[in-house]
């Protein structure tokens, strides 16, 4: 059975609610954060109390939003957990503060509720640390501080029970940094057999495409991201591209995960129509590359859409869109799923449906 997915935050379909309404519920599922600047601005005090308040909070709008995702369709059932839920884990200013025993406790209680709940609810989970995670850069203290980083989500990988086998639970990062896949390769017997087991490496637009990753592939599976491939090599990749089988061979028996996005809708703007495939000189007439970087709202491009469907007999997907998981339902809805079950599915969690056209 494939799985779509959507990461990190919740979106409400918000059909009747005032925007301040709106704000108010999709505040109960989205993590909270606050600024290194700010805590060192008040007291030590104050400020612990503010991050065990964010963290308390964090915790239970995740399991809150683990919930949502226990009642949609089993194919809809991935998530990206946010990266932000323990504020500075990994900085040193605040490694006192995580070794309180009280503190401690809240959060591996509230990670063992999380990893179990979507144990129950047939959730698949996955990470993604975020730019600064740079395990390839050619600077030893960038280096020590994205070896902490990543460690910080095995930590949470840990807390929730996985990590314990091969991809029980996915981490991916880009290769990023100088040094390349020579210097993954480097600092590898460095990361926990947690984040070994856990992580995974996915291309992107510029620098390290599907055949850099491929180089770690004896190392970990690779993340195919159909849309930094797209702008990286000027086409879509072809769904029986012989690598295609070598990133699934990466993985190793488990279902491979993929990722999904599309250009900004406002290319309609420039008149290219949803029905159509995008075609790469076409656009760079009218735009640069760096514009097509940007994900969009929804999945507003058919063709591309039907182009997804090719691989989802082999992999689960990840969508990254603006508008999160009203995106996913759009595309189950739309694509995926029978008329009926959707009909039905719509009139219960109060979604529409309905993509742009040009």
């Amino acid at each position: 059975m494939f799985r779509i997915g959507f990461a990190c935050m919740y979106r409400h379909p918000g059909h009747s609610e005032s925007l301040k309404e709106l704000e108010t519920i999709e505040r109960a599922f989205n993590p909270r954060s606050t600024t290194l600047r700010w805590l060192n601005s008040v007291s030590q005090d104050v400020a612990r109390e503010k991050l065990s308040d964010i963290i308390e909070h964090n915790l239970t709008a995740q399991s809150r939003l683990l919930d949502y995702v226990g009642t949609l369709p089993k194919q809809l059932r991935m998530l990206r957990l946010s990266s932000d839920l323990l504020p500075f884990y990994s900085h040193p200013e605040a490694a006192d503060f995580y070794r309180q025993p009280d503190v401690r406790k809240m959060i591996e209680n509230g990670f063992s509720r999380i990893g179990a709940a979507a144990r129950s609810l047939g959730i698949r989970l996955s990470l993604h640390p975020g730019q600064y995670c740079v395990l390839g850069s050619d600077k030893p203290q960038v280096v020590e501080n994205s070896l902490a980083e990543f460690e910080y989500h095995a930590d949470m990988i840990r807390m929730m029970g996985f990590g314990r086998q091969f991809q029980d639970f996915k981490c991916n990062v880009h290769i990023a940094g100088r040094l390349g896949v020579e210097g993954i390769r480097a600092v590898w017997s460095r990361l926990s057999q947690e984040a070994r087991y856990s992580i995974t490496f996915e291309n992107e637009e510029k620098t390290y495409g599907v055949d850099d990753c491929l180089a770690l592939a004896d190392l970990a599976p690779v993340v195919l991201d159909i849309h930094h491939c797209w702008i990286n090599e000027d086409d879509y990749i072809d769904p029986h591209d012989p690598r295609v089988e070598r990133i699934i061979d990466s993985w190793h028996g488990v279902r491979p995960t993929m990722h999904y996005s599309q250009p900004p809708e406002s290319l309609m703007e420039l008149g290219f129509c949803a029905e159509e495939k995008l075609e790469m000189p076409a656009l760079l007439e009218k735009v640069s590359k760096r514009d097509l970087y940007s994900h969009s709202k929804r999945m507003w491009n058919d063709w591309t859409n039907q182009y997804v469907r090719e691989f989802l007999d082999r992999f689960d997907m990840m969508f990254e869109a603006k508008d999160k998981n009203l995106a996913a339902l759009d595309y189950y809805a739309g694509y995926l799923a029978d008329g009926a079950a959707v009909k039905a599915f719509n009139a219960a969690t109060n979604t529409g449906t309905g993509g742009s056209h040009c």
